[in-house]
């Protein structure tokens, strides 16, 4: 905690005042450009890997990064999604899983967390890509098998998202876009999923057109 303390005086002292302005201004109102669904896991900064600020990511976080199908049932995750979407009409949403997930690994073996109740029924909405995984990787090293069901995991969570009405409603009408991603830690790599090839590619070869149009604009000052 005197870390986190000291974390916040600083803050408050040298950070807060740069960006005054940028504070001012959101003290009126958001409008992110995404969704940012991911894990708690600490070793997690989604405003670091995305290089972006305060304003840009509405972000929800928890145990791999899990969209619950949607029930009549009000639960934190489903009611997050109902605002971004409904109300702040985000236009983007991501899910972006990472290497070394706690959470996966747990997944793997749910007969493991009798001690952790709530944890084993939560990831219990991860088990289609564990079948998945049993089945397409039956005979694969341990290793590649997590990463297989850390990409798969992530699918699955954009079809689950896909049940949420407010989402099923925005995609009809072309506003908004979903995106799974995969974050690998130790390098900082980033995965995304490209449909039409039905694999993980590179960021910067998923999205090469919007980079380089991004590029572009801050080139020219616009």
């Amino acid at each position: 905690m005197p870390t986190i303390a000291a974390g916040v005086v600083k803050f408050q002292k040298e950070t807060f005042p740069k960006h005054k302005d940028l504070f001012e201004k959101l003290a009126t109102g958001q409008e992110p450009e995404a969704l940012f669904i991911t894990c708690s896991d600490s070793r997690i900064d989604p405003s670091m890997m995305t290089s972006t600020e305060p304003g840009q990511l509405f972000i929800c976080r928890n145990a791999g990064n899990i969209v619950p199908p949607h029930t009549t049932a009000t639960g934190a995750m489903t009611a997050s999604i109902e605002f971004a979407v409904g109300a702040l009409k985000v236009p983007h949403i991501v899910v972006c899983g990472h290497t070394e997930c706690g959470a996966m690994k747990g997944a793997m073996n749910l007969d493991a967390l009798s001690s952790l109740p709530h944890t084993k029924e939560w990831l219990s909405f991860s088990a289609a890509a564990v079948a998945v995984v049993n089945e397409k990787g039956a005979n694969m090293p341990d290793p590649e098998k997590m990463h297989l069901l850390i990409q798969e995991n992530v699918l699955l969570q954009l079809q689950h998202l896909r049940t949420h009405p407010t989402v099923a409603a925005a995609l009809a009408a072309g506003r908004v876009k979903l995106h799974g991603w995969v974050y690998d830690i130790k390098t900082g790599a980033v995965e995304a999923y490209d449909e039409d090839k039905n694999a993980f590619t590179p960021v910067e070869e998923r999205y090469a057109a919007e980079v380089a149009a991004f590029a572009e604009r801050n080139t020219h000052g616009h």
